[in-house]
């Protein structure tokens, strides 16, 4: 069979540790194909390595039956490669047509073309049905929008190759089911997607066939419609997992934290405009949103990182007054969106991250020294019981994965043992093991009578996990609903700012 993109022997280490171990990846022309592994596993050193962004150590990459070097990415664009990222490459105060042109204006007598620009971009909106003003500034778009104008760029530049990695992960549903669409539109027209998710059942629903890495290794190949969920977690972690998540129903007792009129941001308009709620013990309330509608910033008003008007209370007590470590003192612990620069501090040891916060434990000091031989036990303690994958506690926690390094922050937090835990994105970006260990620890803690606040772009996470779910839309709770009552389709609806479909 003659393959679109084709890589032999495709090598890539890092020192010691060897990302991609002689990975034979064979795609056809005009299919779907999911690109899956735990984190770690390597597939973002092989698409790297296929967008040019990497060099392979051994091996080749094929296009169309043709060996090809590539020395930047510029290189794999000429030969028809594009890749969408997750985190867009935009300027915002630039319209949709710049964005998708720059680098590759059309011209005439040496200057823009911005006719003949505009009328190229429009002209790819309406073959694929991308649905894009080309006029608009991208700071005025939303996510999902954002996206398209990020496959335009691909698609302007005659992108056959097209390298989406985590294209969902910050969507709404009916976001999801737009791009999903497009890509159908893309498929029918002759191009190659190369799909990079840790999301199962999109993989079975959007995809043609499946390669699943493990430890830098291809260890299968599937048909999609000839596989299944479980088949895929086998190939991936070499084990059975179960992502269904089992918790008996909340037994709420009183109230941990109260919000009243809580809002971010001066001006007629702030990003977070007189929020109210509550969370008790033996609870979750989750928070449900589209990336930017507040979320991120009332958290970090709860978490004292940014300055707050109204009432934040902790079990009675009034916390406007607390910076950071004194709410953590006052029973606040806080899983942060960014592991890697808010969680933890890089060129540390996992032992020296999982002792911040508690420099002042009896048990772990000795007079005004630290307890080196105390903090190693305890660490090596936390390691074992959360499972973190890790030579020992003494390596730098920039080595590790992300789920491994989301587990560090996890075990460092809940061994506080406050009573409130705010989770922000808990399972961003880790694997579908890390991710079935994580949720089984917040149910325990539930039920350990902890109050939790979870905020997730994980539809599936926030159903599955929440007592109760909030959904926050332009700085505002739009909705508290009861998790059992809920729906994907209504959650995303309200996402959107929409109570219900619209005529």
């Amino acid at each position: 069979m003659n393959w679109e993109i084709e890589t032999v022997g495709l090598t890539k280490r890092f020192g010691a540790l060897t990302a991609t171990d002689h990975v034979d990846l064979r795609v056809a022309r005009a299919e779907v194909h999911a690109v899956m592994g735990e984190n770690g596993a390597g597939k973002s050193t092989l698409m790297s390595m296929l967008y040019g962004l990497v060099a392979p150590d051994e091996g080749e990459i094929v296009i169309d039956g043709r060996q090809v070097r590539f020395g930047s990415a510029l290189d794999a664009i000429d030969h028809g490669l594009g890749m969408v990222h997750q985190a867009f490459k935009l300027f915002e105060d630039l319209t949709v047509w710049e964005n998708v042109v720059m680098g590759a204006e059309p011209r005439r007598r040496g200057f823009l073309d911005r006719g003949r620009a505009i009328a190229a971009v429009r002209a790819l909106t309406e073959r694929y049905d991308l649905r894009v003003d080309v006029t608009r500034r991208v700071r005025e778009l939303s996510v999902g929008i954002r996206q398209r104008v990020e496959i335009l760029k691909a698609l302007y530049r005659d992108a056959r190759i097209l390298i989406l990695d985590e294209p969902t992960a910050v969507l709404t549903p009916q976001e999801r089911d737009g791009l999903f669409g497009v890509i159908r539109t893309l498929r029918a027209d002759g191009r190659t997607i190369l799909f990079v998710t840790h999301k199962l059942h999109e993989v079975m629903e959007i995809t043609d066939n499946v390669s699943v890495l493990r430890h830098g290794k291809l260890v299968a190949r599937m048909k999609t419609r000839e596989s299944s969920p479980e088949a895929i977690i086998g190939a991936m972690t070499g084990r059975s997992v179960n992502l269904d998540v089992a918790k008996a129903p909340a037994r709420p007792g009183q109230v941990v934290l109260k919000l009243d009129r809580v809002s971010v941001g001066a001006g007629p308009k702030p990003v977070v405009d007189a929020v109210s709620f509550e969370v008790r013990a033996g609870e979750i309330v989750g928070i449900a949103g589209v990336a930017g509608n507040g979320q991120s910033e009332l958290i970090e008003a709860v978490a004292g990182l940014r300055a707050a008007s109204g009432r934040i209370a902790l079990k009675d007590r009034d916390l406007g007054g607390l910076d950071v470590a004194g709410r953590r003192r006052a029973g606040l612990a806080y899983i942060p969106e960014d592991r890697a620069t808010t969680g933890t501090a890089a060129g540390a040891s996992a032992a020296e991250n999982m002792l911040m916060g508690r420099q002042d434990d009896p048990s772990l000091v000795r007079g005004p020294l630290l307890n080196e031989t105390a903090i190693a036990a305890h660490s090596r303690h936390l390691i074992a019981t959360n499972d973190i994958r890790i030579p020992s506690e003494r390596s730098d926690v920039a080595t590790l994965s992300g789920g491994n390094l989301q587990k560090v922050v996890i075990a460092r937090e809940l061994d506080r043992g406050a009573p409130l835990l705010i989770a922000e994105q808990p399972t961003r970006g880790v694997d579908v093991g890390a991710i079935e260990a994580i949720h089984a620890r917040l149910v325990a803690e539930r039920d350990a009578g902890r109050a939790i606040l979870l905020v997730s772009a994980e539809m599936s996470e926030i159903l599955g996990l929440s007592d109760r779910i909030l959904v926050m839309y332009e700085g505002r709770i739009l909705a508290d609903i009861p998790a059992g009552t809920a729906s994907e389709a209504q959650l995303g609806l309200l996402m959107a700012g929409r109570a219900e479909p619209a005529a």
